[in-house]
Order: structure tokens, then sequence, then C-alpha cells
């Protein structure tokens, strides 16, 4: 069984037991934490999609851990004018392991 999920601003389609990388959520590590927010849902051949969430659908996860990601640089630089500017930006992030779906 897979679901299609929307949390902070992205689509995940997710499975029981799948691990992934969402934007940072307000839980700690160890939390449980429910996706009411479930655009469809793929059961075998069963297709369910919701308009524009499917009605009673939820999915369970719980949060492994907080986080940021890997610096990205940003240079801004201007030929010839000596402008400069370098910053860098690592964005927070939350891993979660979904449990169950249910619809």
């Amino acid at each position: 069984m897979h679901a299609i999920i929307e949390t902070g601003g992205k689509q995940y389609k997710v499975a029981e037991g799948d691990t992934l990388f969402i934007e940072k959520l307000p839980a700690e590590a160890g939390d449980a934490v429910t996706f009411r927010k479930v655009l469809a849902v793929i059961d075998g051949d069963k297709l369910t999609v919701g308009t524009p969430v499917v009605e009673g659908a939820k999915v369970d996860a719980s949060v492994v851990k907080n986080g940021r990601g890997k610096k990205v640089i940003v240079f801004k630089y201007k030929p010839k004018k000596g402008y400069r500017r370098k910053q860098g930006h690592r964005q927070p992030y939350t891993k979660v392991t979904i449990g169950k779906i249910s619809v």
C-alpha cells in the first residue's frame, strides 16, 4: 500500500516502513506524528484520489531525528567591480519513518 502525502509544501509517495527527510517539524526524536493531508492512496490495483484530500485517510509516522543538511555556498560576484558576497546555508530537516497507512 502506498500513499501520496503533502507536508512542508511538498508531496511525497510513501509506503509503510519508508524513511524520508522532510521539512522540519515541531517534534522531537521519538515523537509520533500524523499526516492528515493524504492526496491519494494506492492499494494494489485500486487507486483512491481525494478532492483535494482523501476523507478519513491518515498516515502515522515516528520522528527519528531532527538535523541540518549539508552546507550550500551562495556566492555573488560582479566582474571588474570588486563585488563579492559569500553566504552559507544549511537547510533544517526532520527524518521520519512511516508506520501505518489507514483509510
